[in-house]
């Protein structure tokens, strides 16, 4: 049995280095000002990405999302390296390595996003980022392979409505490591919504007052998560530093051309049109 467990661990370790490589062709559209960045992040916050890795693709396709994978800021909370390099003030999951800190220069050419918790008192924040500093070093077991050859179907023929359930079939530790679940386990220690299932009071229906119309939520299981959530959640706000730092239009400098990636995308979808 040893041995068994062995050669699926071995396996699942070749599959999810497969999944870990870099895809061709990404290129960022907004790539990310890291002093702006830096100067507009707050611990607590969420910083989704668009990933460039094999995995990246069946992510984005399963969810219908830009965003692949996230990571959670713990700003200065992290020791700084003794070789006076830069410090991490990320934490994240990815298949293969399990919980790591790393820096946020990280991903400074790819398309991200700030998400952040809205009225998150001091003493949950603290909560939040404590669970996840705990976390670092956590191992996720690969043996379970049919949960990481799913991720090797990019665009599998389901439905719409069956793909985030392709995310959740068996729910076994890779799609952990994949998902967003830690983060939002760090939320659910304070129960902090992120996108809860929402039920009216028993016996409640027909009445018209908010009191008795009250909401019940109901935690989801923390499995089920994904990037995508954290964006599309009402309890999470979307903080743009470019705007924030005071975005003027006319202060533009327009060329009048058109971009080269623009004309080869009409080129494309003319192709695409025929004759």
């Amino acid at each position: 049995m040893n041995i068994f467990n062995l050669t699926l661990g071995k396996i699942g370790a070749f599959l999810a280095s497969r999944l870990a490589k870099e895809s061709s062709g990404y290129k960022p559209y907004t790539p990310s000002d890291q002093d702006t960045l830096r100067k507009n992040l707050q611990p607590g916050d969420i910083l989704l990405v668009e990933g460039n890795q094999f995995v990246s693709g069946a992510i984005k396709y399963l969810t219908q999302s830009t965003w692949s994978h996230a990571a959670f800021y713990v700003g200065d909370n992290l020791p700084k390296p003794k070789d006076g390099s830069e410090r991490p003030t990320l934490i994240e999951v990815n298949v293969g390595t399990g919980c790591t800190a790393v820096k946020l220069s990280k991903y400074e050419k790819f398309n991200t996003r700030i998400c952040r918790p809205v009225g998150l008192s001091k003493k949950d924040k603290k909560t939040t980022i404590d669970f996840m500093i705990s976390k670092i070093g956590l191992q996720y077991d690969l043996k379970n392979i049919f949960d990481l050859l799913r991720y090797f179907i990019p665009t599998p023929p389901v439905p719409v409505a069956w793909r985030r359930r392709m995310l959740a079939f068996g729910s076994g530790e890779p799609s952990k490591a994949i998902c967003s679940s830690l983060i939002a386990q760090a939320f659910q220690e304070v129960k902090y919504p992120i996108l809860p299932e929402v039920t009216n009071a028993p016996g409640r229906t027909s009445a018209k007052s908010g009191y008795s119309k009250r909401e019940i939520l109901h935690i989801r299981y923390h499995a089920l998560f994904t990037p995508r959530d954290f964006d599309l959640s009402p309890y999470f706000d979307i903080f743009k530093p470019t705007i924030e730092e005071g975005f003027d239009y006319k202060t533009l400098n327009w060329s009048g051309k058109i971009s080269k990636r623009d004309i080869l995308k009409l080129d494309d979808d003319t192709d695409d049109i025929g004759p």
